[in-house]
């Protein structure tokens, strides 16, 4: 199973947020969407960073409530490991085990094009598994 796949179940809109924009207002927005992650992308639609729930405790953890006036990019991480819809989502998991984030960018042609979770991965696992699971009973059935 690939990326592609994934992301034809759940589908390609991405909440992203500006880099000027403050952490308060990317808190915010996270919370308004019950989401862990955010995408910083530039004008052009570029991923500039990620900025996460864990990016956010140690904003807090170093400036205490005035990092809520900064901008997301003080404390987006930059170095952002991406994917594309070509990847197997086997290595992703792989990636993001060994990385220890839950959250990986797709990305095309420089484009920020969808966002895998966590959750996502281990959906598309179970699926798997019980796909699997149906064709032994079916073949033992038949046998």
């Amino acid at each position: 199973m690939t990326v592609a796949r994934i992301l034809a179940a759940k589908g390609s809109d991405v909440v992203t947020v500006q880099p000027y924009r403050t952490l308060q207002e990317a808190i915010d927005l996270m919370n308004d969407k019950r989401i862990g992650a955010v995408p910083v992308t530039g004008a052009d639609g570029a991923l500039l960073g990620i900025l996460s729930e864990r990016d956010i405790v140690r904003a807090l953890a170093a400036g205490g409530g005035a990092a809520l006036n900064d901008p997301v990019t003080r404390y987006m991480t930059s170095e952002v490991a991406t994917t594309t819809r070509h990847t197997r989502v086997s290595d992703i998991r792989e990636l993001m085990t060994d990385g220890r984030f839950r959250h990986v960018p797709v990305v095309e042609q420089g484009r920020l094009t969808g966002i895998i979770s966590i959750g996502d991965v281990v959906k598309s696992h179970i699926e798997e598994i019980e796909t699997e699971h149906r064709a032994l009973r079916d073949y033992i059935a038949t046998a």
